[in-house]
């Protein structure tokens, strides 16, 4: 009895890494389409000027804030978009989708608004440079003018990646992101007799892109042969239970993300104070590491979808062990990709920029960014399969410890009194993913001793 059990438990394990596989990859591939956005802005930008560059880096630091802390609270789609799958109930799904695009649209909305008329005056209360502030602000007013139809874009998304279905958000990413290239090497630099725009055209390509992906995103479910079993046009049943459930994930997850992005902005900050070129350097780092980040984000996805089908169906055991090989591939691939940036920092560096200065900058911090990615990786993975369980406060707790408390102040030190400049917001970054990642799995560990409920 004991080796069928232990053959029986094997088999389990082995059909939970398939079919994470099956949803993280085109999952990783759309998130790699959507940062992949992003480092073609850095590359067109940094080779055309480093210091537009410095103002793209520093118009895209609040924008980040709103992005993820927006996409973050519409985290509870993908969980109870899964979860009606795990009980049986597919026709449930079309209430969470019509809830997630009404609440989209209402922070999409709200972000532009603050970000267009108050993020050039937080800008200037920050002490950077006059020539800082005034070079991010056109970039950074243009951004935000693209939030409300990138958050109504996300809500489609996530709502396809929680039914089980994420390939679609994949392609349409990649096509999103050939537009994209597009408008960059035409704005720009300035082609067909039009004026050499710099960030500010960056700005621009990404509102065309975005809202691109958005429109044929809604065009695909609209035009889904299953909509309407799904309850795509059906109205929506009164259910106060799973509407709520369905914000409290989201204000969760919101408020880990703005905690977290909030405090790597911060970095930017500090970059900012340390000068110019310091805020170029900081952006390829964060580049870099962001790049990395998003295949755990991808598996964070698809955990996020397994656990919420096997909470739904109230199986302890399959939580804990599709929790735990998520663990083990977000943490195995990371521990490459950290290798691969170690020994090949040189080169990833120059892709980025040919100025001297920044280069000299920039290869040492890479170095040590290096170390960071593993642990931050496997942090977002843990709180991802937490959330999804219905663990919603302790994960947002721990990102507000490890990275506004710890982080913020810590790497502040290091860069400025400590002198180690932009060496010194990375070491504080990697002892803030170290600490995150340690008290997620304990959290993790804790929960796994509890019954389902």
């Amino acid at each position: 009895m004991t080796g069928l059990a232990q053959d029986r438990r094997h088999e389990a394990a082995r059909r939970d890494l398939a079919a994470l596989f099956t949803l993280a990859w085109p999952v990783v591939i759309s998130r790699l389409g959507m940062m992949t956005m992003g480092l073609s802005d850095a590359v067109v930008v940094g080779r055309y000027s480093a210091v537009e560059l410095g103002w793209h880096a520093m118009a895209w630091a609040p924008t980040t804030i709103v992005l993820v802390v927006g996409t973050s609270l519409l985290g509870g789609v993908q969980v109870m978009t899964a979860r009606a799958i795990g009980e049986g109930k597919p026709e449930e799904t079309g209430a969470v989708l019509r809830r997630a695009l009404v609440y989209g649209a209402k922070i999409g909305v709200l972000a532009a608004l603050v970000l267009f008329f108050l993020g050039p005056w937080i800008l200037s209360l920050l002490q950077l440079p006059d020539d800082l502030v005034a070079g991010a602000t056109p970039p950074l007013q243009i951004f935000a003018l693209s939030m409300p139809v990138f958050v109504v874009g996300s809500a489609c998304s996530a709502w396809l990646e929680g039914l089980g279905r994420p390939r679609i958000g994949a392609v349409l990413m990649w096509a999103a992101n050939i537009v994209n290239l597009v408008a960059l090497l035409i704005l720009v630099p300035g082609t067909f007799g039009l004026p050499a725009m710099g960030a500010t055209g960056a700005s621009i390509a990404t509102l065309i892109a975005r809202g691109a992906l958005t429109l044929a995103l809604a065009i695909y479910i609209l035009r889904m042969p299953e909509a309407r079993s799904l309850g795509v046009f059906a109205p929506t049943p009164p259910a106060p239970q799973a509407a709520r459930e369905q914000t409290q994930i989201g204000l969760g997850a919101g408020a880990s993300g703005f905690f977290e992005m909030a405090a790597f902005a911060g970095m930017n900050v500090i970059a900012g104070w340390l000068g110019t070129l310091q805020v170029a350097t900081w952006s390829i780092v964060v580049n870099v590491i962001s790049l990395a980040f998003m295949v755990p984000l991808g598996i964070a996805t698809a955990v996020s979808v397994l656990v919420g089908r096997a909470y739904g169906a109230g199986d302890l055991a399959a939580i804990r062990r599709i929790s735990l090989i998520a663990y083990g591939a977000s943490g195995a691939f990371c521990v490459l990709v950290s290798l691969g940036v170690w020994m090949g920092a040189g080169l990833i560096a120059s892709g980025y920029t040919t100025d001297p200065t920044t280069l000299a900058l920039a290869v040492p911090a890479l170095v040590l960014a290096a170390a960071a990615i593993p642990p931050d990786a496997l942090q977002v993975v843990i709180a991802q399969s937490l959330r999804a369980r219905g663990d919603i406060l302790i994960p947002t707790l721990t990102h507000f410890v490890s990275y506004v408390l710890v982080m913020a102040p810590l790497a502040w030190f290091l860069a400025l009194p400590a002198g180690r400049g932009v060496n010194g917001i990375v070491e504080g970054v990697l002892l803030a993913s170290i600490l995150s990642a340690g008290l997620l799995l304990v959290r993790f560990a804790v929960l796994s001793r509890r019954p389902v409920g």
